[in-house]
């Protein structure tokens, strides 16, 4: 039976939204399970734009389903849509699949060295695999299968007797264009990637248009697959439909109640989907939204179908900073399978859970996302201790599990910048890195550096794919002879100071406080004292002294946090290096 009683987690959005789904299935469809849906084109990389066209209802769907009712979170792989174009940067293809532009997505082949059978399979294949990472249930709808199995016949064919009621709603729209907009192409690490590419979207086909008058439904030609068909001529009572190919010439008269060859027009496809369906909660992109789009049309022609549009919020934008060159080149836009090379599940999915459907947000494959990861561990800790705010609270419950239960954690998560560090100057060597992060806290070492996965191989992964080589920390070997014979004597002191200290204070935080604490102790202060006891030049003193440390250890200005630098290289190469 399900539980009636609301969420106490009343406070955040998603469970606003389930409130109203759960009301208005009880409404439309009392007994039966709550509906709702995603639609992804694969019609290239599935990037984490279309995430989002995922995510929103997942959320909302676990939500109903933590409550104690069934649900179905329909994903309807839009993959009998038309092939558009070649996607730049794909490995694999070539200008020669510019052939295939206007067959199905599944009647393209698949890049060269693909293990699936066809274009559409490719690129599902790792959606799949990222959604099962992330704890998504779904059931899949091919609409491939759909549509060629006939399972949409009787839909289209009351279509195809109503064309003049679907054109009626359209022609409202047709004269109400936006004019184009002109928009500078943003690289990859500055654009917003839009959800909605896929389920249609890029078409907002409106139908065959000829001189037998308006026809919402477009047959693939029986002689080069493509749909750059025109319908010419159909008798409702016969369903007898005649054709013609504008790219190679064919043309056959059909009888549509026997035909699976053709799919209805995106802006009818989707309204009798959501009628056939039964669909209560389905987001769309901001795209889908505009006066005129496929959203708001839909909107009227589902009646047609003798059904009612969903809830659908808009959705916005998704951002990237930082997408390195190296990723760039798998087709010009950051995957879900990118994200989660680099961050745990429980991190991207927090992404999209802490923020409303209608605010934007960037995914960080850049710095940032050390800071990203900084805050999520505070959040943790927060959670912990009672002192999270509700909505907090509930963004960290949506992250770490679903109504399955918990995501698999990492046992000891490491601090991220932390374990990045110890990947960038180990190279790869885990007996060095088990070493280093055994040292973090002497009083509890880590036994095997798998106490620390998936987030060290997270931040490992990170540091080999998004870091660049001019970036990364290469230690000397000898000591810089030249440097330490030019230092003054408050320089000498400092490395003394710094020396003497290093065996009593072997550890993150022991280190933390001894790199702080010299230039403080050189200036007559406790190593102590706070940042309120001390005046502002004291930071100059600090920061000089770290600079002069970091050109002993790896000849650079900067580099990774001082004590994890000093833990990875060890306490007998740093007295050899400062010239011990």
């Amino acid at each position: 039976m399900p539980i009636v009683a609301q969420s106490t987690e009343t406070t955040d959005w998603v469970s606003r939204f389930a409130d109203e789904v759960i009301e208005e299935s009880e409404r439309r469809a009392p007994g039966k399970p709550v509906v709702v849906a995603s639609g992804l084109s694969p019609s290239g990389p599935i990037h984490l734009g279309n995430l989002r066209e995922v995510m929103t209802p997942h959320l909302v769907a676990d939500e109903i389903r933590r409550r104690g009712y069934q649900v179905r979170h329909l994903i309807s792989w839009d993959d009998y849509d038309r092939y558009r174009k070649v996607p730049a940067g794909v490995p694999g293809v070539d200008e020669t699949w510019a052939e295939h532009i206007g067959k199905p997505l599944t009647s393209v082949p698949a890049p060269k060295g693909s293990a699936y059978p066809n274009w559409a399979e490719h690129f599902k294949a790792a959606m799949i695999q990222s959604l099962a990472e992330l704890g998504v249930e779904f059931d899949g709808i091919s609409q491939t299968e759909q549509y060629t199995s006939g399972v949409y016949r009787e839909q289209i064919l009351h279509a195809m007797k109503h064309r003049g009621d679907i054109d009626a709603i359209l022609a409202q729209y047709r004269t109400k264009k936006a004019p184009a907009k002109k928009q500078q192409q943003k690289p990859v690490d500055e654009a917003e990637l839009e959800a909605a590419e896929g389920s249609g979207a890029a078409a907002e086909d409106d139908g065959s248009s000829g001189s037998a008058g308006y026809f919402p439904y477009k047959p693939y030609c029986g002689n080069c697959e493509k749909d750059l068909t025109t319908v010419t001529s159909y008798d409702d009572d016969s369903t007898e439909l005649t054709y013609s190919c504008t790219s190679c010439g064919f043309s056959e008269t059909v009888r549509l109640n026997e035909f699976n060859r053709g799919k209805l027009v995106w802006k009818v496809d989707w309204p009798m989907r959501w009628a056939y369906e039964g669909v209560i909660f389905e987001p769309s992109g901001v795209d889908h939204s505009s006066p005129g789009s496929s959203f708001q049309v839909g909107g009227q022609i589902v009646g047609i179908f003798g059904g009612k549009q969903p809830i659908g919020p808009m959705y916005a934008f998704v951002g990237i900073s930082g997408m390195a060159k190296m990723s760039s080149s798998k087709g010009g836009v950051p995957t879900p399978a990118d994200a989660l090379q680099i961050m745990e599940p429980q991190l991207l999915r927090w992404l999209y859970a802490r923020r409303r459907p209608n605010q934007s947000f960037k995914v960080a494959f850049d710095q940032e996302i050390q800071r990203l990861y900084d805050e999520w561990d505070r959040l943790e800790a927060k959670v912990a201790d009672g002192t999270a705010l509700p909505a907090d609270v509930a963004a960290h419950s949506r992250a770490v599990r679903t109504a399955s239960g918990e995501l698999p954690r990492t046992p000891r998560p490491l601090p991220y910048r932390t374990l990045a560090s110890v990947a960038d100057i180990t190279a790869g060597h885990e007996d060095q890195a088990l070493r280093i992060v055994s040292d973090l806290d002497p009083a509890n070492p880590l036994a095997s550096l798998d106490e620390a996965r998936p987030r060290y191989d997270k931040a490992e992964a990170w540091i080999n794919t998004h870091v660049p080589a001019d970036q990364r920390t290469i230690v000397r070997d000898e000591p810089d002879t030249e440097l330490l014979k030019s230092l003054d004597e408050q320089g000498r002191e400092s490395l003394r100071l710094l020396l003497d200290g290093l065996a009593g204070n072997w550890s993150l935080d022991g280190l933390t406080h001894l790199v702080y604490g010299v230039p403080k102790v050189q200036a007559g202060f406790s190593a102590d004292a706070t940042p309120k006891e001390l005046p502002p030049e004291i930071k100059t003193s600090q920061r000089s002294f770290f600079a002069l440390l970091y050109q002993l250890l790896v000849s650079r200005d900067t580099g990774p946090r001082l004590p994890t630098l000093l833990l990875a290289v060890g306490q007998e190469r740093v007295r050899h290096l400062l010239g011990a």
